[in-house]
């Protein structure tokens, strides 16, 4: 360890962030690799260790022998002054080299709030946070900075962030990444220039290259053009998956945390993609079509797992995990270990629609854990408008079942500002609740626990690529009106009612409609000390609007405003296989409050891949 670092570590909180050393964290020798990757999560350890999709990477890299993939972490307010105060570049964790050093630099954008932390990371390390800027600086086929590339669900939407990134990875990396990598092996051998290697790049499925791109824009602020200006730059790039899971890598030897994680545990991902549709959710459209993996092989890797890591949880992870089709197998495989181990086994993304009690019974047979559903919307009208395809009577019915069987905390998720939302749509959130209550105190076995119900309210940020993405975010004011007329009714005092800060999704709604003019209002908020925006502690409003003024941008232009058909959008630039007819089609229907079957009830066509059997099931995986 670098002795300056030694002297650094006393003074923080948590120096078990930075120094490494983990139970399973992979050590290559040097000598023997041709290809090093710093795999950069924008934000603290504890959030990106939480992260299954960067384990996931993180081990189909390592797996190859030529490559050589660390981890790095956004640092913590502290260290970071420790550390420029140091002159100490930010490093990776298993070797403790500089990151400016490695080959490539890959980041990990699941939400737009890391944007400014992603930025901020490329400035710890050294280096010159404009790809224009590193590319100009290359040396013909000497490679003087890495290559910056960039994946995860804000690729959707590279615009943003298309100043700062040399090219995105977009859809499902196992296999996409494995492609870059020895692209990247045979580019060095060869000695060719970073511009050669991203026109060369360009041509594997999936990437987005930027600078290969002229965008210009009408008299009206909206975009008039996109053109590709190289042959291998296709216009959509379209995404990437996995047809078939159980041949994608489950991390099995995962790195045991040296301090405590937000998500400590072993996680196993059962499916991937969502057959319901919901209307808002971009999730569900960007991993269509929903791929399940074999109850067998999860077991056996699962089982694998505890034994590597010594944990005493497992969770078992999807979008809508009560939705796989052989759930009840799965867990009685898991239980049949977990059980005499005192391993308890959890399962979010429940939906109410399909909660059983053989599913109860299961889920508690080690210990019990909250439940937790996400109505979206209190009446029935708005949850038909957004295709939620869930009844208050359902809700109710497996809270019955649950305080019968014991359970005693609820939680309860809802959107204020959806499209076509009223005040009764408000209220009806309260009402819904009281239900809750109600269905407590007439069905719980045990009274003498008291019930603990939690509702909490976010504001629906309009997301690309999905049937609202053409929708406007309602203003701070009208959503802080509507909070304030929820809380008003919130009587009960077994009710807890939190609501998401209506500055904070403003921003997001900004940075997730944006476009590439948006590049320079980040890099302003970044030099001006935005970084870790994700957290309260880090986020500033103030410097966000006046990185706005500065750069000429009207923000509302972009959360507030209602987008035609005929609008040529900025994510258009890829595409997640559903057709942008059928997205049409969705918007349409949610109009006049007509629902959409599930893919599995019925095959709506709406283009996301030929692997799609009809069944709301990959045909690869079925067969």
């Amino acid at each position: 360890m670098n002795e300056k670092l030694k002297r650094i570590l006393p003074r923080v909180q948590k120096p078990a962030r930075y120094t490494g050393g983990e139970v399973n964290q992979i050590i290559k020798n040097r000598a023997e690799i041709d290809v090093r990757v710093a795999l950069c999560f924008p934000d603290t350890y504890e959030i990106g260790m939480s992260n299954l999709g960067l384990r996931v990477l993180y081990a189909g890299a390592n797996a190859l022998e030529y490559v050589w993939c660390e981890r790095v972490f956004a640092p913590w307010g502290d260290m970071e002054d420790e550390l420029r105060a140091a002159q100490i570049p930010l490093f990776a964790l298993e070797s403790g080299d500089d990151v400016r050093d490695f080959d490539i630099v890959a980041l990990s954008l699941g939400y737009e709030m890391a944007y400014t932390a992603a930025v901020n990371m490329l400035d710890l390390a050294g280096l010159p946070t404009l790809s224009a800027e590193r590319i100009a600086a290359d040396n013909g086929g000497e490679w003087t900075t890495p290559l910056v590339v960039a994946g995860g669900t804000c690729a959707y939407n590279p615009e943003p962030m298309a100043d700062f990134i040399d090219l995105f990875l977009v859809g499902e990396g196992e296999e996409l990444n494995l492609e870059l990598y020895a692209l990247v092996r045979d580019a060095k051998k060869r000695g060719i220039s970073k511009a050669e290697f991203l026109r060369e790049a360009a041509a594997i499925g999936g990437v987005y290259v930027p600078s290969l791109y002229d965008v210009s824009y009408g008299d009206d602020g909206a975009i008039a053009s996109i053109t590709p200006t190289c042959e291998n730059a296709a216009l959509p790039v379209t995404k990437r998956i996995i047809a078939n899971l159980d041949t994608a890598p489950i991390p099995v030897d995962a790195i045991v945390p040296s301090t405590e994680i937000v998500h400590d545990r072993v996680a196993l991902e059962v499916m991937r993609g969502c057959i319901r549709g919901c209307r808002f959710c971009q999730a569900g459209y960007a991993y269509r079509p929903a791929r399940e993996r074999s109850p067998e092989l999860l077991i056996e890797k699962g089982i694998a797992a505890l034994k590597a890591s010594g944990y005493d949880e497992t969770t078992l992870l999807s979008l809508s995990t009560s939705d796989y089709t052989r759930l009840l197998t799965l867990c009685d495989g898991l239980l049949d270990y977990c059980e005499e181990r005192n391993v308890s086994l959890s399962l979010p993304s429940l939906r109410a629609d399909n909660f059983s009690i053989d599913l109860m019974n299961r889920v508690q047979r080690v210990r019990k854990s909250g439940l937790t559903f996400a109505p979206e919307a209190g009446s029935q009208r708005l949850r038909d408008i957004i295709n939620k395809n869930v009844t208050e009577e359902d809700l109710l019915n497996t809270c019955r079942i649950a305080f019968a069987g014991g359970w005693s905390s609820v939680k309860l998720y809802f959107m204020l500002g959806l499209p076509g939302e009223t005040d009764e749509d408000v209220l009806e959130i309260a009402e819904l609740t009281n239900h809750v209550l109600h269905a407590w105190r007439t069905h719980a076995t045990n009274k003498n626990r008291g019930v603990r119900i939690t509702v909490s309210t976010s504001c629906f940020v309009p997301k690309p690529h999905t049937a609202f993405q053409w929708s406007e975010q309602v203003s701070q004011a009208e959503y802080m009106r509507r909070v304030t007329l929820l809380r008003d009714n919130m009587k009960a005092k077994n009710v807890t009612y939190s609501w998401h800060d209506a500055e904070t999704s403003f921003i997001e709604a900004v940075l997730s409609r944006g476009d590439r003019r948006l590049g320079a209002v980040i890099a302003e908020v970044a030099k001006n000390g935005g970084k870790l925006d994700a957290w309260s502690d880090y986020f500033d409003y103030s410097r966000w609007i006046a990185a706005f003024a500065t750069c000429g941008i009207e923000p509302s232009f972009y959360a507030n405003r209602e987008r035609g058909y005929d609008e040529l959008l900025p994510w258009s630039v890829v595409s997640t296989g559903v057709s942008t007819d059928f997205l049409r089609s969705e918007n349409d229907a949610a109009q006049v409050g007509a629902t959409t079957p599930d893919c599995r009830t019925q095959c709506s066509a709406c283009g996301a891949s030929a692997l799609c059997d009809g069944t709301g099931v990959c045909s690869e995986v079925r067969n």
